[in-house]
């Protein structure tokens, strides 16, 4: 698994400390985070985990920022530099525990070099942003830099507007040397205040205006109504000699939300500090010659204590500049850029290329785009052996063999079980633990002859639809790079979008499979309930979890779903999946398949929450899309509620991780809440509950009631005279990567009915939105109505233009003979809160105890009474040994894992272990009256030592 294990910036004893001191949860969304004087808490987004390490504030004070303080950098040059005017990131911004972020790795854009410096002055409630540049190029080069972010949400009593100003109004201009920001609510200011101090005003040439700072900030004016008018862009312009170097400093002020008290005393006290700030600059802690690089100030004009700009003449800042990276290069000439399945599997039995050409085109694209200061983060693990799972391919077709994916090289996200690398469900917490066995979906496409290729990353714990953030760094959008890639299957559509994979296994528990979907401009299907087995796939919402496919085409997930859809013995919920799934999926790609339809919609489902950007009315456009593949389009009445949940008493998803250790006796926690409560995950994923998952009567109710709500929904279509219902993906663009919590990400279209019930959806992309962002429609039907959505996804995918894609990672040029990169995963440091503890010195710490060797005896044969497997283990040592054990048959080709105990036994003592049959296996087992088994052990003890051993077990079953 080709993953380095060095964090980055290289402070792992400092982390490893600080975890094992018990660092206490941060406030949602917390990157690092300092608390100033006011008790404002500032979340920086450094290079710790999950990596973002653009040096914005991912949230300060309360509910007043949303991601702000990030700087977009556009040079002008021929040709432009690759992610010109996009966000910069990728300094290995390091903390030092108190109040400083430092650029540890200046970033280039072209032949300017960045770098960037963030002191949180906690006893002043403010933040200052030393911003440099550099151009080590050999002409004249002009930087538009825009500073900013997002200080409000929505529109209407959440959104922000300027309430103050140093030239005493309320708009921003370049007579302005300090704007004050906050949510007027009639009354007081709902949020947090905030000031933003800008540098000398004109005719000082410095700040030049304001943007669109989620858009091109500086060709798109800010808005003053809606959400676009919080999307605030500072900008100012530098014109660079070669060598020279130039800086830019900015403060922003927060202050707290006003709950009591006089309306606007906190908005006085964040303008009175910026005031101050602006006539008289913290410069504390910068050099003379970093000083003496601010270009937006006029030293002359403001108060600097020890300082002469005299000085400055014999003082020029320099930054030592990274070197140029190398143009990347493949050595196959065969390009897979925007390459469907479809298309890889032609051109493979037409003798056009190989699975090992394939392959080796995706290895060296992850190796150029995926990692690196600009890397998309999309993959967690790269396997060693695709190479040689590429050429096992390329033999079994030469013999003969054909699956839809055989060759194909696919990402798996990386909570799905494989055998052969780790499986963390995006948590530091599960590095290097490897499952015994493949999910069963994994083990079809392995089985078909699929590449393996890697993991994909993913949101921790598939917590977010917003965003795909984990102990293993952050995904970025593939066609805005500085746009989130939603979530949680965020890497799995990314590496499909970016050409780094020909297509990728998700999930989804609301959103995680059409959200980041339709982020790429890519297609996916959400089954029916049970469709596809999600055995060996670790949970978020156990019996809502969907775990599908997303790939390019419609065309391409018919054929992934004669592969992996179908009844699994070891998922309950896939018991009629055989029944009802075709026997040919492609057999229902009929161009046709929307003629003399009746597709339904909801009007308000196609009305934006918050965003007024255009998308909606871009998206309800579409819908003369049916007509035109020869549909009618009617709107629907009410949608029906919900028939009561008589599930009591459990948590499903405590339930989920319950049912995953069952069958995982290698997983290192005993139950949900090791997993779940573990320091190595992010902060704020820490979740200290105490939850219990269902009995098996409550289990059946939650099954039920779903059953029970499609059943609904279909009478609710038969009622309207409906063959489909149509809904959006998206109301709006796309939003920046840096934002806290359910704010990151987009207008996501709500009511979709699709996960509630657990009915078939076809996701396909429609197009672009006014801003570039891709569009698609959600066409929903009935239970097990899946091959005919399906095959009317597709005929909605034949009127609906060329498929959406990406620029940002261009074809590799191709050198024959060039020597293969593999790529090289980086894992981001994790979060410090405080400064590391202390490793005690050496003599403190105790002796290392003496070893004792492990001896144990066991049982060979055992009986069961009540579901209860008896049986006897001695302890032959003279230490106590602690461990489990786990029982294990083989039943036809499928081993079963009957359950599993926890093992304590004293010195030279005996005792009876009693492992419970899990549900699964009492089902497998059936009437069967005595089987053969095996036991193993992991055993250890207090001197360190430890051993696993196995050994058959005859057990009688009645």
């Amino acid at each position: 698994m080709r993953r380095t294990r060095t964090p980055i910036p290289a402070v792992a004893a400092a982390a490893t400390a600080a975890l094992a001191a018990g660092i206490a949860a941060a406030p949602a969304s917390a990157i690092n985070y300092v608390t100033s004087a006011n008790g404002a808490s500032w979340s920086v987004a450094d290079s710790a985990a999950p990596g973002l390490d653009t040096g914005s504030l991912n949230a300060a004070g309360s509910n007043a920022v949303y991601g702000f303080g990030g700087i977009r950098v556009a040079v002008d040059s021929e040709p432009a530099p690759r992610f010109n005017g996009e966000l910069m990131r990728g300094f290995g911004l390091r903390f030092d525990g108190a109040e400083w972020f430092s650029t540890t790795k200046p970033v280039r854009l072209g032949d300017v070099v960045l770098s960037r410096d963030l002191l949180i002055r906690r006893s002043g409630n403010y933040a200052r942003f030393f911003d440099t540049f550099s151009n080590s190029g050999d002409r004249d080069v002009t930087i538009d830099v825009s500073f900013g972010g997002v200080l409000g949400l929505a529109r209407g009593n959440t959104q922000s507007s300027v309430v103050g100003s140093s030239s005493g109004d309320t708009t921003i201009g370049t007579d302005d040397s300090w704007v004050t920001i906050a949510t007027p609510t009639p009354g007081y200011s709902a949020n947090s205040p905030s000031a933003v101090v800008l540098g000398t005003p004109a005719p000082f040439a410095g700040f030049t205006g304001v943007g669109d700072f989620q858009r091109d900030p500086f060709l798109t004016p800010l808005a003053t109504t809606g959400q676009q008018a919080n999307f605030y862009g500072f900008n100012d312009e530098l014109t660079l000699r070669p060598g020279e170097t130039r800086s830019l400093v900015r403060y922003f002020v927060v202050g707290l939300r006003e709950t009591s008290g006089t309306a606007g005393q906190e908005v006085t006290t964040v303008s009175t500090a910026a005031a101050r700030l602006a006539a008289a600059p913290d410069l504390g802690g910068l050099s003379s010659a970093q000083i003496c690089s601010i270009a937006n100030w006029d030293l002359t004009a403001v108060t600097i204590p020890g300082f002469a700009t005299a000085e400055c003449a014999a003082k020029p800042l320099a930054i030592a500049a990274p070197e140029k990276p190398a143009e990347p290069t493949t050595s196959v000439a065969y390009d897979v850029v925007g390459k469907s399945l479809t298309q890889l599997q032609a051109d493979m039995t037409a003798g056009v290329t190989t699975s090992q050409e394939i392959t080796r085109a995706y290895l060296d694209r992850i190796g150029a785009y995926d990692t690196g200061q600009f890397g998309f983060h999309a993959f967690i693990t790269v396997a060693d052996d695709a190479m040689a799972q590429a050429k096992a391919a390329d033999e079994a077709r030469a013999a003969g063999k054909r699956s839809a994916v055989l060759g194909v090289p696919v990402a798996i996200k990386d909570l799905y079980d494989t055998k052969d690398m780790p499986t963390t469900d995006g948590t530091a917490a599960l590095t290097g633990y490897i499952p015994h066995d493949d999910a069963f979906q994994v083990g079809k496409l392995r089985d078909a002859g699929a590449v393996i290729l890697g993991k994909a990353n993913l949101s921790q714990f598939a917590n977010s639809g917003s965003m795909s953030d984990s102990s293993f760094g952050q995904v970025w959008n593939a066609f805005k790079p500085s746009k989130s890639s939603l979530g949680s299957s965020g890497g799995s559509a990314v590496s499909v979008a970016t050409s780094m994979a020909a297509f990728a296994m998700g999930t989804q528990t609301g959103v995680s499979l059409y959200a980041p979907s339709t982020g790429a401009g890519l297609a996916t299907f959400r089954g029916t309930d049970g469709m596809q087995s999600a055995a060996g796939v670790m949970p978020l919402t156990w019996a809502t979890d969907y775990a599908g496919t997303i790939a390019r085409t419609v065309s391409d997930i018919a054929g992934i779903l004669n592969v992996v859809a179908g009844t699994d013995p070891g998922d309950e919920l896939t018991r009629d999946a055989d029944a009802h799934k075709p026997a040919d999926w492609t057999a229902y790609l009929d161009a046709n398949a929307l003629r003399g339809k009746t597709i339904g919609y909801l009007p308000a489902a196609f009305t934006g929450y918050a965003a007024d950007d255009g998308t909606a009315g871009a998206i309800r456009d579409k819908l003369s899309l049916f007509t035109t593949a020869g549909a009618r389009v009617v709107e629907m009445t009410a949608q029906p509620s919900a028939p009561t949940n008589t599930a009591r008493g459990g948590n499903p998803n405590v339930e989920g991780w319950e049912r995953y250790i069952e069958g995982s006796p290698e997983f290192p926690f005993a139950n949900a809440a090791g997993i779940l409560q573990s320091p190595r995950n992010l902060p704020y994923n820490r979740s200290g509950g105490t939850a219990t998952g269902y009995d098996d009567e409550n289990s059946a109710r939650l099954l039920a009631y779903r059953a029970a709500y499609r059943a609904v929904i279909g009478r609710w279509m038969d009622d309207n005279g409906v063959d489909a219902i149509v809904y959006p993906g998206f109301l709006s663009d796309v939003w920046d990567n840096d934002g806290a919590g359910s704010h990151n990400g987009s207008d996501r279209a709500t009511g979709v009915l699709t996960q509630g019930p657990g009915l078939p959806t076809s996701i396909v992309p429609v197009g672009f939105n006014p801003h570039g962002d891709p569009m698609t429609m959600q066409l929903m039907g009935r239970e097990w109505a899946d091959p005919q959505v399906l095959g009317m996804g597709y005929a909605l995918e034949q009127v609906s233009g060329p498929r959406p894609q990406t620029t940002t990672a261009p074809a590799l040029k191709y050198v024959p003979g060039a020597t293969p990169r593999d790529p090289v995963i980086e894992v981001p440091a994790p979060p410090i809160s405080n400064p590391p503890a202390q490793t005690p010195p050496e003599e403190s710490r105790a002796p290392a105890a003496r070893r004792v060797a492990i001896k144990v005896t066991v049982a060979k044969s055992a009986a069961t009474k009540g579901g209860k497997v008896r049986f006897v283990l001695a302890n032959r040592s003279a230490a106590r040994v602690t461990g489990t054990v786990t029982l294990r048959v083989k039943l036809g080709k499928k081993t079963v894992v009957l359950g599993r105990a926890k093992v304590a036994v004293g010195a030279r003592g005996r005792k009876t272990l009693v492992v419970t049959l899990t549900r699964a296996a009492r089902r497998a087992l059936g009437r069967r009256a005595k089987v053969s088994a095996t036991a193993t052990y992991a055993l250890r003890n207090a001197t360190g030592a430890k051993t696993t051993k196995t050994v058959k077990l005859a057990i009688r079953l009645r």
